[in-house]
């Protein structure tokens, strides 16, 4: 698994803990404990084997090279199909917190996003944003580049919060809604061994 993402240069280096399953899945063979994750990177959906108990939902551990101090293996990439309930429930609470604490990156991403094609333009992917949208966005970076999410929601009349916006992108994504992935590495888009 983490060889596979090593050769694609995407290798996850922090995760947020989406569940623990101390005694694991009810159908699995081993009782063994589980964590579900999510990554910070690509939002890449993780089960890993925890070195302890002592994990919550919403915490970031580290999940790199090297010395992990919470997890002892990263077992696979999961599909959003195989995430526990709860998991399910707290993911767009993490995903937000993720988008939250990397708020540059994704202001950076209202201000340098471009066209898929000739009819669609990368903003168009998020929830909500239609042609009258794309347009105030595209003539309010032109006159000077977002700051913040809070400088998008004042100078952009009417559009919704931009955080829940990219959120929602990220939630479809993970469930495979959508044709282009934007914000996410899907599943299917591993290499074959």
């Amino acid at each position: 698994m983490e060889e596979i993402e090593q050769r694609t240069g995407e290798l996850e280096e922090y995760a947020y803990v989406l569940d623990y399953l101390p005694t694991g899945k009810s159908f699995s063979v081993r009782s063994e404990p589980i964590v579900q994750l999510i990554g910070e990177n690509k939002f890449t959906l993780l089960e890993a084997v925890p070195k302890t108990a002592d994990l919550k939902v919403d915490e970031r551990i580290y999940i790199g090279k090297g010395v992990r101090d919470k997890v002892s293996l990263i077992k696979s990439r999961l599909a959003f199909e195989n995430l526990t309930e709860v998991a399910r429930s707290q993911l767009p609470l993490v995903v937000s917190n993720i988008i939250k604490s990397n708020e540059k990156r994704y202001v950076d991403f209202f201000n340098n996003a471009s066209s898929l094609n000739i009819r669609m333009h990368m903003l168009e992917m998020l929830p909500g944003i239609g042609k009258k949208h794309l347009k105030a966005i595209l003539d309010a970076r032109e006159e000077k580049p977002f700051e913040s999410f809070a400088d998008i929601s004042n100078r952009v009349a009417l559009l919704q919060d931009p955080v829940k916006l990219l959120t929602d992108r990220v939630i479809m994504e993970l469930k495979g809604e959508s044709r282009f992935y934007i914000l996410t590495r899907p599943v299917h888009q591993l290499p074959p061994r």
